[in-house]
């Protein structure tokens, strides 16, 4: 009996050990195969939509604590377009977001609690409108745009999102110029929960992003960044993609969208400035450059690719 006991004993104490290990293995597992599948989805969805902007009303309060200003925005783009092309089980408002499953504080990648955004500007502030600007000598106009209230929605499948919307986002025209403000081409911004309120409610667990740029010809990105950046300090273009594979063979370099998406959801990734290499290299006047962001103001810039510039390398995790 005696021995019995012991190898009980030793059982549930190897057992006590193991199972948190295997546990989270497993949730792991489940929630990149749900990430994977809700990208999917979403990503048809948009592609069967004509076009993302000029949905719902935007009308400013008549004078200040008027309380007659109107904004459906969010709320319409949900109903009257999203929901033709994805099956959606329910629709909240702003002020009932809590409705769909969204929680109201969730705990951020750098393992900080965080209250859910209400609005664009809560999600960044400078998402709305932003003063003139130069950057290396090219002077830039200042922009502005609504300041939509955050809508949110239940999917067939069991995801609760909250939705961020731009209904004046513009096409990807051009590449220089006023073409570096980013702001004005994100149409949607999606903060999704795998289990609705059920927990963890953490960023790279159960939860994560998605946005889309440019209302026609939409393009759907998902970016889930490394917690430390890849090197100490800052390296070349040429260095940069090395130093994410040397990081893990789990991330790389990411383009220049992913680093925008990256900017727009600072509070949940826990970061906040920096300039930092992408993998994105164009031509725009017949040779190659290379695409940076800064992370505080989502502002493009460009060097020709081997130029000596330095930047900070950030990784994303492969999808």
């Amino acid at each position: 009996m005696a021995e019995i006991l012991l190898s009980l004993t030793i059982i549930g104490v190897v057992a006590a050990i193991t199972l948190p290990s295997l546990t989270g293995n497993i949730n792991e597992r489940t929630w990149n195969t749900q990430r994977k599948a809700l990208y999917a989805r979403f990503s048809q969805a948009i592609a069967l939509m004509p076009s993302l902007n000029g949905y719902g009303t935007l009308k400013e309060e008549s004078s200040s604590g008027a309380g007659d200003g109107v904004d459906t925005a969010a709320e319409t783009f949900i109903s009257g377009g999203l929901s033709k092309v994805l099956k959606i089980n329910n629709i909240c408002d702003n002020d009932h977001l809590e409705d769909c499953g969204i929680v109201s504080q969730f705990t951020n990648l750098n393992g900080s609690q965080k209250t859910i955004p209400l609005t664009l500007s809560e999600l960044h502030s400078t998402l709305t409108s932003r003063s003139a600007f130069t950057i290396s000598g090219v002077s830039y106009p200042a922009f502005s745009q609504p300041d939509v209230k955050a809508a949110a929605f239940e999917t067939a499948n069991g995801e609760s999102i909250a939705l961020y919307y731009n209904p004046t986002c513009v096409p990807d025209l051009a590449e220089i110029g006023s073409g570096m403000v980013m702001q004005r081409k994100m149409c949607v911004n999606l903060i999704y929960d795998l289990n609705g309120n059920k927990g963890p409610n953490t960023v790279g667990k159960d939860m994560g992003v998605m946005a889309v740029f440019y209302p026609s010809d939409s393009l759907v990105v998902t970016a889930t960044p490394s917690v430390q950046d890849a090197v100490s300090g800052t390296v070349t273009d040429s260095e940069a993609s090395k130093a994410c594979n040397a990081m893990s063979e789990d991330y790389r370099l990411p383009n220049r969208e992913e680093l925008v998406t990256i900017y727009i959801n600072t509070n949940l990734f826990g970061r906040t400035d920096g300039r930092y290499w992408s993998s994105t290299r164009t031509a725009p006047y017949g040779y190659a450059v290379q695409w940076h962001v800064g992370l505080e103001d989502g502002i493009l810039g460009w060097d020709p690719s081997g130029n000596g510039k330095k930047c900070n390398v950030l990784c994303v995790k492969r999808n």
